[in-house]
């Protein structure tokens, strides 16, 4: 069972996802207090691959108000865990065609914090229009079908 803590749901308005996967994160004692507490914001972060490590750049974990001089830097760079394969197969991804890696959601898994990473391509303008064109007319197609039932 999952309990998810924090959704990056900028990341599906500013990216085409084109395949997630599940990493581990390196978090220290005061920074899992804060993960459980649900003081964490996934906005602006992103992943590179470094020297065959996967890092995890501009995740927000408040200190934790309990920690005194325990507490961590808040947007330090945390370390993923992934399998090595797939960290050469995402490496290998993102240098030539152009993707990034944007985390999607941050959870907690048989009491382990998870990340769902997600390779993505930007969205270009034009396209951020259509989405909401589309989920737009989705939802008047949707209020006119309920009015109609109603009657």
């Amino acid at each position: 069972m999952e309990k998810i803590i924090s959704t990056n749901r900028k990341a599906r308005h500013d990216y085409h996802i084109e395949e997630t996967y599940e990493a581990g994160i390196v978090l220290t004692g005061t920074e899992v207090k804060s993960v459980r507490a649900a003081r964490v914001n996934l906005k602006d972060s992103y992943a590179l691959v470094e020297n065959g490590e996967l890092l995890l750049y501009n995740m927000h974990i408040s200190p934790y108000e309990q920690g005194n001089r325990f507490n961590h830097d808040p947007l330090r760079t945390r370390k993923l865990l992934m399998h090595r394969v797939e960290i050469r197969r995402l490496a290998g991804k993102v240098k030539e065609k152009g993707y990034a890696l944007i985390p999607l959601k941050i959870y907690l898994k048989r009491g382990l914090v998870k990340v769902e990473l997600a390779l993505a391509r930007g969205k270009k303008l034009y396209d951020k229009r259509q989405a909401i064109a589309e989920r737009d007319s989705r939802r008047e197609i949707e209020r006119a079908f309920r009015e109609k039932q109603q009657f």
